[in-house]
């Protein structure tokens, strides 16, 4: 289709561009971009449902636990963030490439670059309203030798470095502030204000890159498509029923609509009791390490 853009001032073209691509997405990429436009405002939710348990007396004030416009936007949300996605793209690209799929490594995507990973229009409503998206990983299964087993791999890689960066900024965070832990392993998501302005610094970013990187990662492994839990979860489907497999595939947008509005409509917390989920199981299995290892 053609559309034509009328000749004028460049703020005006601009504008008149940039309506032209919201158009386009919401028209013919909804579908695809869709999980990376609720991941956020789901995961700001489970921050705010723990915030409030969090050491009974103390009051949590942080700006990820607002909606508000650029309230969540701190220096150290925003550092951790694009490192949590960069490297959760950048290991999709790299497993694919060592499976025998060159395409995102063709495409530039085996970098951690946040910039390969960052959608304009994506990374524009992120600054903006506080939900964005980055840009898909391209992968093509037919290059893989065995395609349901490294698609699978390929998918599990993103959640995967997640977890691995959650757990070292976990350890960090023991190391360089071990009285953040207070009464258990959810204090070190709203850590105290410490003694000097750059341990402040880093306790807020390991503290929020731990929170975004579990979150994140428990959010791919939703099995909707088109998450990586979907592509996870396919290779353990029976033959026999890929038809039926393939036709929920394709309802998968649909249902992670439905559950945000459910969760942000009806008040029926589907997401964010996953996110939260998995993220207390995953910090109560590094509170026991980390009191193991202490002992």
């Amino acid at each position: 289709m053609v559309v034509n853009v009328p000749v004028c001032g460049s703020k005006t073209r601009f504008f008149w561009m940039f309506a032209l691509k919201v158009r386009r997405v919401w028209r013919s990429e909804w579908l695809r971009v869709l999980p990376k436009a609720v991941f956020l405002p789901v995961l700001l939710q489970v921050r705010d449902m723990r915030a409030q348990s969090i050491a009974a007396g103390r009051e949590v004030v942080n700006a990820l636990s607002s909606f508000h416009m650029f309230a969540f936007l701190t220096p150290t949300f925003l550092i951790g963030i694009l490192i949590a996605l960069s490297v959760h793209e950048c290991a999709h690209a790299y497993v694919a490439s060592k499976l025998g799929d060159d395409t995102a490594r063709l495409s530039g995507r085996l970098t951690l670059n946040p910039l390969a990973h960052l959608d304009p229009l994506g990374t524009i409503l992120f600054l903006v309203v506080g939900f964005g998206w980055g840009k898909p990983v391209p992968v093509a299964p037919s290059a893989f030798r065995h395609p349901r087993r490294d698609s699978a791999l390929t998918s599990l890689a993103g959640p995967a470095s997640n977890l691995l960066l959650a757990a070292v900024c976990f350890v960090l965070l023991i190391a360089i502030a071990p009285s953040s832990m207070g009464n258990g392993a959810w204090d070190l998501l709203a850590p105290p204000v410490q003694t000097s302005v750059l341990h402040t610094f880093l306790v807020q970013l390991l503290s929020g890159s731990l929170f975004i990187n579990l979150g994140l990662m428990a959010f791919n492994l939703l099995p909707v498509a088109p998450l990586d839990g979907s592509k996870i979860l396919e290779a353990f489907i029976p033959l026999r029923f890929d038809e039926v497999y393939a036709t929920f595939l394709r309802w998968g947008p649909s249902i992670l609509l439905g559950l945000l509005l459910a969760e942000r409509v009806v008040g029926i917390g589907l997401l964010s009791g996953w996110i939260g989920g998995i993220m207390d199981g995953v910090l109560g299995v590094f509170a026991m390490v980390a009191g193991l290892v202490i002992r």
